[in-house]
């Protein structure tokens, strides 16, 4: 299948028709060398090579919709999308060929039937990211975390991060110029988590997330924790709605995709 063939909504099977199945498909990938989960014009993305994965092993045009999108570079350890196909397939042979075609770097974990009203995007519930960073240079994080040269107030980051879960309005961490409909979110969880004496994590889940917004979000909060604004100050960029005032988006590769529930 042709890399430069792009399926549209219209010309598949994203339509509910009689004889049609839809099928969910867990999976995982590491980001790097992709521009993000949605086929791009110009890059390479995760969706494009399931697609032709799925084309080559049922020799037919598929459009797989997937649980959201996730920036250039940035990975995930559980990720859904789901297809509709007018046969019924063997899900466990079907799993196991997809990996014998797919990139070393995208792993699939299982295929199941599901109902005719699951949508990978829309019916997910809650998803979860972890944002990695290390206090020392360590030449096996380096590409999956990122490096900070001083230690950050992780005890304020943690006051800071805990006004996320009272926020509902997050244009202040939304790419600007991005296509959301709203920019309204609930936040379930948001903490930093240490797990190694140089190691942490910052944990946030959502029953959605907007364009460049978690990564915005950690790059505040280390504004916070490096003392350059102060807690007042936090509360005032979420409030203002304005993305200039929020700090600086945190490189994208150690961002993980951790979860997506239903």
């Amino acid at each position: 299948m042709s890399s430069k063939k792009h399926l549209t909504r219209n010309s598949l099977s994203e339509r509910n028709i009689m004889n049609m199945w839809r099928y969910a498909i867990a999976f995982g990938f590491d980001g790097t060398a992709y521009h993000g989960w949605q086929i791009q014009p110009n890059g390479m993305s995760v969706q494009q090579k399931l697609q032709e994965a799925l084309g080559l092993v049922l020799r037919k045009d598929i459009l797989v919709v997937g649980a959201g999108r996730t920036d250039a570079g940035v990975h995930a350890r559980k990720m859904t999308a789901h297809f509709d196909l007018d046969e019924e397939i063997a899900c466990e042979q079907l799993a196991y060929r997809l990996n014998r075609v797919l990139p070393k770097d995208i792993a699939v974990y299982d295929v199941k039937r599901v109902s005719e009203d699951f949508h990978a995007r829309f019916s997910a519930v809650k998803r979860t990211y972890h944002y990695y960073i290390h206090l020392r240079k360590d030449p096996f994080r380096r590409h999956y975390s990122y490096e900070l040269h001083a230690c950050p107030d992780f005890k304020l980051m943690n006051t800071a991060a805990a006004y996320l879960l009272e926020t509902r309005d997050f244009a202040a961490f939304c790419k600007s110029k991005s296509d959301a409909k709203t920019t309204i979110c609930r936040v379930m969880a948001a903490r930093w988590i240490q797990e190694t004496e140089h190691c942490w994590y910052f944990e946030i889940a959502a029953d959605r997330f907007l364009r460049n917004m978690v990564r915005a979000v950690v790059g505040t909060l280390l504004d916070v924790g490096r003392h350059r604004i102060t807690l007042e100050e936090f509360r005032k960029i979420v409030a203002s709605g304005s993305r200039s005032a929020a700090g600086e988006s945190v490189p994208g590769n150690a961002l993980f995709l951790e979860d997506v529930e239903y």
